[in-house]
């Protein structure tokens, strides 16, 4: 297991043992409350890991390219399974379809989507995505089709990763990067615009300019957090004796499970979890540069970035640095369909990974250049 391919395996295995882990104690309360039983809520992420890690299985052994053949029929399905969210007799709380005795959140599975489609399509295009018209506009018109839906739910936070992953995959692929920032700047009066549409996006704002005035209202969830991530210390208060868990931080076990992490492993528990993570981004940027074409490097960029940056932001969030926002830590956070596709994401860097094995000059690097 001394190949790249190992070491992206190793620390997959390391973070989902640790989710199990950490799910198990951080929902243990809610589990009790909501079912009678103190492992419900883990017997449900463990058929989502079951399930992702067939479908990692499938994207690790099965040839990358076969993707960019239907990589157009992928994102249109997912468009149509957000649009079956807001339609009330098949949907729950407006993000899960129901499947029996089972939630699906569309949007999680739109993240492998909306990567196998942009990097194909940034293959197709080849060198005409230096002009505006076929670099920029195309992904704009997809943003805006998903970001409509996504605002309709409303998930403001998963549109947030759509827009960032698709232009940094847009710069990777060749995309001028005076296109992109205008780009940015014409889209800062539309952030604006939803960012005031909904009064509780301007509390949260609000909240996190002002801690201390909104800790028991607004910023109650992060001055919590705060709260749980300092009692934990150096060494932390030892596996399964978190308080917070015991309703005093909402959202526990999913958005600021990194809370009960720290708090009950401490710091060095924090950033043994932060060095996995960390350590699997930069295997997947690795995996990126050894790819053996361009449509495979920008698999691993796209897969590598993306969760990589919902793992920052979600951190961030938990540590009062970001105001509050609905992003899980890939991984280790509750929740089915988050687990499952971070495994797949997972799958298609080392299905990159095991391409390349033989490469040794890489084919792209950041900024199209290569």
């Amino acid at each position: 297991m001394g190949s790249l391919e190992g070491r992206i395996a190793v620390v997959l295995s390391f973070l989902l043992l640790a989710g199990f882990l950490f799910v198990s104690s951080a929902s243990l309360p809610l589990s009790v409350r909501l079912t009678g039983d103190p492992w419900a809520l883990l017997k449900r992420q463990i058929v989502g890991g079951v399930l992702g890690l067939v479908g990692l299985v499938v994207l690790w052994r099965l040839d990358y390219h076969v993707w960019e053949k239907v990589d157009d029929l992928l994102i249109g399905g997912v468009f149509v399974l957000l649009v079956l969210t807001l339609i009330p007799p098949l949907a729950d709380g407006a993000r899960w379809l129901r499947l029996g005795p089972f939630q699906f959140q569309p949007s999680e599975v739109g993240k492998v989507a909306l990567i196998l489609y942009v990097a194909g399509s940034l293959v197709r295009r080849g060198d005409r995505v230096k002009n505006y018209r076929e670099g920029v506009l195309p992904y704009l018109f997809i943003l805006g089709l998903f970001g409509l839906v996504l605002l309709l739910q409303p998930d403001s936070g998963m549109l947030l990763l759509y827009v960032v992953t698709v232009g940094f995959l847009l710069w990777v692929g060749g995309v001028p990067l005076r296109h992109l920032l205008l780009t940015l700047l014409g889209g800062l009066p539309v952030a604006g615009v939803v960012l005031f549409l909904a009064r509780y996006r301007v509390e949260r704002l609000v909240a996190f300019l002002h801690p201390e005035a909104y800790r028991d209202t607004y910023g109650y969830q992060t001055f919590q957090s705060l709260v749980a991530v300092g009692s934990g210390g150096l060494f932390g208060r030892g596996l399964g004796a978190s308080r917070a868990k015991l309703f005093y931080l909402p959202a526990a076990h999913n958005d600021f499970l990194f809370a009960i992490v720290a708090e009950e492993t401490g710091l060095v528990g924090a950033l043994c979890v932060i060095g996995l993570l960390g350590a699997l981004v930069v295997l997947g940027f690795r995996a990126a540069r050894q790819a053996p074409d361009r449509l495979g490097a920008l698999y691993a960029w796209g897969a590598s970035f993306l969760l990589g940056f919902q793992a920052l932001f979600n951190l961030a969030v938990a540590v009062g640095v970001m105001p509050v926002k609905g992003l899980t830590l890939p991984f280790l956070s509750y929740g089915g369909s988050s687990l499952m596709v971070s495994l797949i994401l997972g799958g298609l860097i080392l299905g990159v990974a095991r391409a390349g094995r033989h490469s040794t000059v890489g084919v792209l690097v950041p900024g199209g250049k290569g």
